[in-house]
């Protein structure tokens, strides 16, 4: 799909306002590890080189006859974010120099499921491509954020919307592999969602773990769990729902009326409970679990899952930023296998 148009773009939002960044207290640690090649280097050479298909495309499909200016808005360093200012209103562009255009790809598509759903508010992508000095490119809709991460109830109300109006017919899984962080993300097809939950969340960082750190321990008793979690999800009625997938707050903002936005999706069709594994960093509060259960009833036995969706994310962690991690998942694991006698 590289180099594919997503979508017949109509020109985007006019406002040309540079975005006011939040700051998050409760921020994790930075999920990057190696800064690729700076955004300004890259547009430097294209511009030499009289290549470059972000301008290409802002000046042709994005319907703008000018490019006004350009300037960076942070993204980290896996990838870089700058905002172009047009005489047709503002694009959010992403680059990165080292990874093609599949991870993008992945980002565009669960993007796109969710703005289909007509929920919640998430920037529509507009064309992923290569870039000739190597790497990739996405070209987005510019979302104004506003003063805050908006209304809680509001969150909820919507989130639980978009989870209720997008299932799968194919059962659980997503149209391609996609990242949560920079590790891969496998969402190959599954009937049953427990099966997918355990060879291709818990089970696939417990192997990564195993090969990064020679960790046993954990892989031993999370093989444990895994063969016999069953009993935690009796009486639950689980569909295929399009999960935003990577839930925390610096991926939740609101939008300049108030309204929330979220962004920076690892989506994939799963158990709608498996939403909040990131709310140990998300900061839920009572009126988002309030208006999310107004439209999404709550489940028996909610609570007994909720660490084991919790594990998945701590596992990641683990792989992405070590040991530190590592205690966290090791006491979810011994918690299950005490209260399963397994």
């Amino acid at each position: 799909m590289a180099n594919v148009v997503l979508l017949s773009a109509a020109s985007p939002s006019t406002s040309s306002a540079a975005p006011r960044l939040r700051h998050v207290a409760r921020r994790r640690p930075s999920r990057r590890s190696a800064c690729p090649r700076s955004a300004a280097s890259r547009l430097s050479i294209m511009a030499a080189l009289g290549e470059d298909p972000i301008r290409q495309w802002i000046l042709t499909e994005g319907k703008a006859t000018k490019i006004t200016g350009v300037s960076s808005i942070g993204g980290g360093c896996i990838n870089s974010a700058q905002c172009y200012k047009t005489d047709a209103g503002s694009f959010f562009v992403k680059t990165n120099g080292r990874i093609g255009p599949s991870m993008f790809e992945g980002e565009a598509l669960g993007l796109k499921a969710m703005y289909d759903t007509n929920s919640i508010r998430v920037p529509l992508p507009y064309k992923v491509g290569s870039l000739p000095t190597g790497g990739s490119f996405i070209i987005m809709e510019f979302i104004e954020f506003g003063c805050s991460r908006g209304d809680q109830s509001a969150l909820g109300r919507k989130l639980a919307e978009m989870h209720k109006a997008a299932k799968s017919d194919k059962g659980y899984g997503f149209y391609v592999d996609n990242t949560i962080g920079s590790t891969p993300q496998i969402n190959t097809w599954t009937a049953d969602w427990i099966e997918f939950y355990s060879k291709h969340r818990l089970g696939f960082q417990l192997e990564l773990i195993t090969q990064r750190f020679g960790d046993s321990a954990i892989y031993d008793k999370g093989q444990r769990l895994i063969e016999n979690m069953h009993p935690l999800f009796e009486g639950a009625v689980m569909e295929p729902c399009l999960l935003h997938g990577d839930l925390w707050s610096g991926n939740i903002s609101s939008d300049t009326n108030g309204e929330p936005v979220i962004l920076d999706p690892a989506c994939y069709y799963g158990h709608n409970e498996a939403e909040f594994g990131m709310s140990w960093c998300a900061g839920f509060g009572g009126e988002f679990y309030s208006s999310y259960f107004e439209v999404m009833p709550k489940q028996p036995g909610f609570e007994k899952r909720r660490d084991l969706y919790l594990l998945y994310h701590y596992l990641n962690h683990y792989n992405l930023f070590g040991s530190g991690y590592r205690s966290s998942a090791m006491s979810i694991i011994d918690d299950y296998l005490r209260m399963l006698k397994a």
